[in-house]
């Protein structure tokens, strides 16, 4: 029997503003829960076969992507503030830590495509580019474009439920393509703010900057205290901003960078776990150990002779709803 992806809701935020002015909401956390380290972090299906949940009418954010390829409904998507009437065909990116719902939504057809970073490791460069056109999300697509994407989404829909020899490389592939066509589909398409917008000034810069920084390689030191004094803040100013436009800390956001440099570094290099360690800011090679058990559930050298591992049967329903929720 395969494990199955789950999708569980967590509150976030406490009301009210802390003394930055960043106003912290009260708006529930979705995480993509990957139970086992062999589960595949992706899923794809249909609005109805994903779930109620993909179509959630209380303000929400993911802790993972999800790509909506809406091909019917009615009702609006509301994306960090601003409201999108449904007039099909879609493509909508949704990336970690914006603000979501559907609105007197009746009827809505098409996919869900929900995935974390992780999946992105064969095409890291994905993350930013799916980033980018987060920032406007609701793109609308011509009668050609609509029949390329249609097409592309069926297609990993399909590799996904029928899970044949090498599916899993097909399925990242596949994404890397649909990550260029969004980008390339971005130009005059009508959106929403990206962060330093829907966070305006400092905050927002700040928080870029911040996101910036923890994807660069190489790094001897990561901690938040560190990052905070070569951004010029306090480590707790840091913490609330960061908090307050992502949803998550920027401990956990830290701890996630190095889990998948570390990642990458022993799918595609031949360097040693030491070296390993080292590249991803660690001194103690076995605290790194440690580290990535306690992260990813198996050691490095599980992982590196797995391939990242894929134990998971996703011709099982995917998604389960959160108790209790909407």
């Amino acid at each position: 029997m395969g494990h199955s992806v789950g999708q569980r809701t967590q509150e976030a935020w406490s009301s009210g503003a802390g003394e930055s002015g960043v106003r912290d909401l009260a708006v529930p956390l979705h995480v993509l829960e990957v139970p086992l380290p062999h589960v595949l972090p992706f899923a794809i299906g249909s609005f109805d076969s994903i779930g109620p949940m993909s179509r959630a009418a209380f303000p929400h954010r993911h802790s993972f992507y999800e790509i909506a390829y809406v091909t019917g409904g009615s009702g609006c998507h509301v994306v960090d503030l601003a409201s999108r009437p449904l007039r099909p065909p879609h493509l909508c990116v949704i990336a970690p830590g914006q603000v979501h719902h559907w609105e007197d939504a009746g009827d809505v057809s098409g996919w869900v495509m929900l995935f974390n970073e992780e999946f992105l490791l064969a095409h890291p460069e994905d993350g930013g580019a799916l980033r980018e056109v987060s920032s406007r999300p609701w793109l609308s697509l011509d009668d050609r474009a609509a029949r390329r994407f249609g097409g592309l989404v069926g297609e990993m829909a399909r590799e996904y439920r029928e899970a044949e020899a090498g599916y899993v490389g097909v399925l990242r592939s596949q994404l890397h393509v649909l990550s260029v066509w969004a980008l390339r589909a971005m130009g005059g398409a009508d959106g929403v703010p990206a962060v330093e917008e829907r966070l305006p000034g400092r905050p927002g810069e700040l928080v870029a900057e911040f996101t910036r920084l923890i994807a660069l390689p190489g790094r001897t030191e990561r901690s938040v205290r560190s990052y905070a004094r070569e951004l010029g803040v306090s480590a707790g100013y840091l913490s609330e901003v960061v908090k307050a436009a992502l949803g998550v800390t920027p401990g956990a956001l830290i701890r996630r960078s190095q889990t998948l440099e570390a990642q990458r570094l022993l799918l595609r290099t031949d360097l040693t776990v030491r070296q390993i360690s080292r590249e991803a800011g660690f001194a103690d090679p076995a605290y790194f150990c440690r580290f990535f058990r306690r992260e990813t559930g198996v050691s490095p050298g599980e992982y590196r002779s797995g391939g990242g591992g894929n134990h998971h049967d996703p011709r099982i329903e995917s998604i389960a709803s959160a108790p209790g929720a909407a």
